[in-house]
């Protein structure tokens, strides 16, 4: 198994090369993370916070048809943001999570602080750029209005996925720490329009297109295959979802136990039979 551990102090030494990732959130979580510290559960049900779609519906086919047989009893804890699931964790309230990628929890980390473990990616939903005015890139207005993530992680993340598509040039290497100001050609003079993540399917209307999580696009009953106007490569992505956990947790056996099941051809053959528009791809 592999997995490393993410301090703010080690993290700060590679900011430079660490952006592009998952998403971020101030908004208020409909989950049950505690308020105060309190050291993690060594034993009992896993507590494991997740976003609704599709985290917490693969830790729920697991729960479900995989954990009994492997004696592992797992407590699903539902999250709407991407703060509260490693602030919950840091105060003992979870034992692990997943719903983030590697480069968004070392952003968090050099935000927020903390001491987390990455364990193992399970799957990848490919960002994408939707509209409801236009039907492809090349229908895009001048001065369009572009709503891009205002968080650092996925902000870089969307303007790549623009700037592969020839939309517009970032400067040279900003690839992995891009901003609005690192745009250094922008033929169609593109007009950008920072939101919190998961504002963006609700901005739809009011701007010329968005780049959208793959889960809030889910939420949002949109089918990346079908309705994005650009969509991310999700082979070979460095955006895969994991397990996170704290250190001292990084060798418990039911973290253990929970990862072999996440990444069995169990799961493998649930997302694909479940999420067969291609917003949810095995990461291996």
């Amino acid at each position: 198994m592999r997995h490393r551990s993410l301090t703010a102090v080690a993290i700060a030494a590679a900011a430079v090369t660490t952006l592009a990732a998952c998403g971020n959130s101030e908004t208020a979580s409909d989950g049950t993370g505690g308020t105060g510290t309190q050291a993690p559960a060594a034993d009992g049900p896993l507590r494991v916070g997740a976003s609704v779609t599709p985290h917490a519906e693969i830790l729920n086919f697991v729960q479900e048809e995989l954990a009994a047989d492997a004696g592992l009893e797992i407590e699903v804890v539902e999250f709407t943001d991407y703060v509260q699931p490693n602030t919950a964790l840091q105060d003992g309230s979870l034992e692990a999570n997943y719903f983030q990628t590697v480069p968004y929890l070392e952003q968090f980390t050099l935000d927020h602080g903390g001491d987390y473990e990455w364990i193992e990616g399970v799957h990848i939903e490919p960002l994408g750029l939707y509209s409801e005015s236009v039907d492809t890139i090349d229908d895009l207005p001048d001065e369009a209005v572009i709503g891009l993530a205002n968080d650092p992680a996925n902000l870089t993340r969307g303007l790549r996925l623009l700037a592969d598509s020839g939309l517009i040039t970032l400067a040279e290497g900003t690839e992995d720490h891009a901003t609005e100001l690192d745009v250094e050609d922008n033929p169609k003079n593109l007009r950008f329009q920072p939101l919190e993540a998961a504002q963006l399917p609700r901005s739809l209307p009011d701007t010329d297109a968005s780049v959208i999580n793959g889960n809030y696009a889910i939420d949002a009953g949109l089918n990346p295959t079908e309705d994005a106007i650009l969509l991310e490569d999700g082979e070979e992505s460095p955006y895969a979802n994991g397990l996170v956990t704290l250190p001292e947790l990084a060798d418990d056996e039911r973290i253990q136990q929970l990862t072999e099941l996440l990444r069995s051809e169990e799961v493998r053959e649930f997302i694909e039979g479940t999420y067969q528009d291609g917003s949810v791809l095995p990461a291996f």
